[in-house]
């Protein structure tokens, strides 16, 4: 792994982004790494575009600020595409995870960037088909999760576990599952 990992997410307000952001970064601490997970609010209603971020390292984080270069953005809300310029100092090298069900190729020139890897999940599907409501945030720490590598899924069960009641636990471990195998990368 790199120094720092840097994950910004994008989504709307009553969506789970921070949700996201802190249980990556509780499933880092399992691991032994440093973490740092934040939000960022403008107006805090529902549905209001939100940011939170999420930075793990091997070795303890001095910086304290935004996420302005991101390595990894992940995206709950396709919609945004439209209106939020989410992939915005993503560095060169970057990984850009969409929840949507169209292929990596397709939304790569929807975003017409060529930086990094595109990466896709239909996470509103799943979220639908797996917990009969379309919050997406599990779905997409399965999505980074895969595409990152950055924990293990055991990790996230365990902080998953924590976090939710039992029922509410399994129904979201097995989104992240899903999700961490049916996403997909150009």
């Amino acid at each position: 792994m790199k120094k720092i990992l840097e994950v910004r997410w994008h989504g709307r307000g009553g969506q789970g982004a921070w949700t996201a952001s802190e249980l990556l970064a509780r499933a880092a601490i399992y691991e032994g790494k440093y973490i740092q997970s934040f939000p960022e609010f403008g107006p805090e209603r529902m549905g209001a575009p939100v940011t939170a971020f999420t930075r793990i390292s091997t070795e303890p984080i001095q910086i304290h600020c935004a996420v302005y270069n991101p390595d990894v953005v992940a995206v709950l809300d396709p919609t945004l595409m439209k209106t939020v310029p989410f992939t915005e100092g993503i560095k060169e090298n970057g990984t850009i995870i969409i929840n949507s069900k169209d292929n990596p190729a397709e939304i790569r020139k929807k975003l017409d960037t060529d930086k990094g890897k595109v990466w896709t999940v239909p996470a509103t599907e799943i979220a639908i088909k797996i917990l009969g409501i379309s919050i997406t945030n599990t779905a997409m720490l399965g999505a980074v999760s895969q595409a990152t590598g950055i924990v293990t899924l055991e990790s996230i069960e365990k902080v998953i576990k924590e976090r939710f009641k039992p029922g509410v636990a399994e129904k979201n471990f097995a989104v992240i599952k899903e999700a961490y195998k049916e996403a997909k990368s150009e």
